[in-house]
């Protein structure tokens, strides 16, 4: 198993169980991009590392881009990729504006390579 910051700059597929305009289960908010998991890993909540998709502006289930920054939640342990068409980058504050729907129940920091 990769550490976490090992993931960035790789290319890596994310399996979407969110799409992008659906409701959180739980919680009832509308995803405003897709969100998803890396199979085959384990998050520090015991759950497969989850990761925002950025630069993707339709529903999809599937997706293979490359990972750009992570967001290293300070006051949980269920950090996140950001996950981008190759040759695509955003700016922190760009990342913090396309996650604030989700992560703005959370303290985090921008982790770049």
């Amino acid at each position: 198993m990769l550490k976490i910051k090992e993931y960035l700059g790789k290319e890596i597929t994310v399996k979407i169980d969110r799409e992008l305009g659906t409701k959180h289960p739980k919680h009832g908010f509308i995803y405003t991009l897709n969100y998803g998991y890396i199979p085959n890993t384990i998050s520090g909540d015991g759950e497969e590392l989850d990761a925002y998709v950025v630069g993707i502006f339709q529903p999809t289930l599937e997706f293979t881009g490359e990972c750009i920054a992570i967001i290293h939640r300070t006051n949980d342990d269920d950090d996140k990729l950001v996950v981008a068409p190759k040759g695509i980058n955003y700016t922190d504050d760009q990342i913090i504006a396309l996650t604030e729907f989700q992560e703005k129940w959370f303290e985090s920091i921008i982790i770049r390579k």
